[in-house]
């Protein structure tokens, strides 16, 4: 009997001597809607880097602007009111502007030129910039789609949009494209758009065939036009805060977690971009196939022009433009 309490005496004195592991809860913010790629991927991640740390790290997915629109969730994450966001390239671009260099109008060729910056050196040399300016760790980049104009008009070519009210996301670089199509830019937060569009406040928006369809932007334009005139990316970033808490076992998990989920969404993305203009169609959306050439013409003597908005040096271009 002796031994057997002087045994418990010894297990409860560990019990308070190692106590369990406390749980952290994270939130996750975006401005996407739950069924698209980036959201249930991101449901996916959580799921993850709870199993993978023995439910450590509890991550809660705050969807469709719920904790703020893009400029807020960025601010939040200096603030540490969130956790870790997916924000746009252009958005990023604001702290330090050579990560927002693909939103350049026709600076990239196509999705597979995309991919080779993703796996790149220089996305990471780049990153690593912004990482320095922050302490913020940028983990992955998800394709978001090509970017396409919609309207209540047929558009061909780039004069069809002078002096159009052209909604852009409220960011810097998109500034670059409606100069060279001279359009009036009118930046309004993701959340708002619909409803800008069905008031007349702006006479079309820009996005990809995708987040056209999930935010069903075509209820009220009738027209899309296939310029793809910007291949758009989203970083997915964790907060200083939350970055330098973790060890080093914790951080490559989430780092390979979140760049499996990006990978993921970025292949579903792809796919429904591809299938999504017969949709439109059979939507009764006239869908127009413009003069992609002409308006590459007038976007890239913008590519390096400051004025313009552009960030980055020529060194950066040049690899970019080199990379295969």
């Amino acid at each position: 009997m002796k031994k057997l309490m002087t045994g418990l005496a010894v297990v409860a004195a560990f019990a308070v001597a190692a106590p369990a592991m406390a749980q952290t809860k994270l939130k996750w913010a975006h401005v996407y809607e739950t069924p698209e790629p980036y959201h249930t991927e991101a449901v996916w991640a959580a799921g993850e880097i709870a199993k993978r740390t023995n439910n450590k790290y509890q991550i809660d997915v705050f969807p469709a602007s719920q904790l703020g629109n893009e400029n807020q969730i960025n601010e939040g994450l200096t603030l540490g009111t969130v956790d870790m966001i997916y924000t746009g390239v252009a958005f990023a671009g604001s702290i330090h502007k050579p990560i927002a260099i693909t939103n350049a109008p026709f600076i990239l060729r196509d999705y597979d030129h995309w991919k080779a910056y993703r796996d790149s050196k220089l996305f990471r040399d780049i990153a690593a910039g912004y990482e320095q300016k922050t302490k913020h760790k940028v983990t992955a980049l998800t394709y978001y789609g090509q970017r396409h104009v919609t309207a209540n008009k047929a558009i061909n070519k780039p004069e069809d949009m002078k002096g159009m009210k052209l909604r852009v996301p409220p960011a810097p670089l998109f500034l670059m494209f409606t100069k060279s199509v001279g359009a009036n830019a009118t930046p309004i937060a993701f959340a708002e758009v619909y409803l800008a569009l069905q008031q007349g406040t702006v006479d079309g928006q820009e996005n990809p065939l995708p987040t056209i369809m999930a935010k069903k932007f075509y209820e009220v334009q009738s027209h899309i036009m296939l310029t793809g005139h910007i291949t758009e990316s989203l970083l997915s970033i964790v907060g200083s805060h939350v970055w330098a808490k973790l060890n080093d076992s914790e951080k490559k998990i989430f780092e390979e977690t979140l760049r499996a989920a990006a990978a993921r969404a970025s292949d579903k993305i792809r796919t429904s971009e591809m299938s999504l203009a017969d949709e439109f169609k059979k939507l009764g959306k006239t869908v127009v196939t413009p003069d992609r050439e002409a308006f590459r013409k007038a976007a890239i003597p913008l590519h390096n022009d400051a004025s313009a908005g552009a960030g980055w040096s020529k060194a950066e271009y040049d690899a970019l433009q080199a990379l295969k």
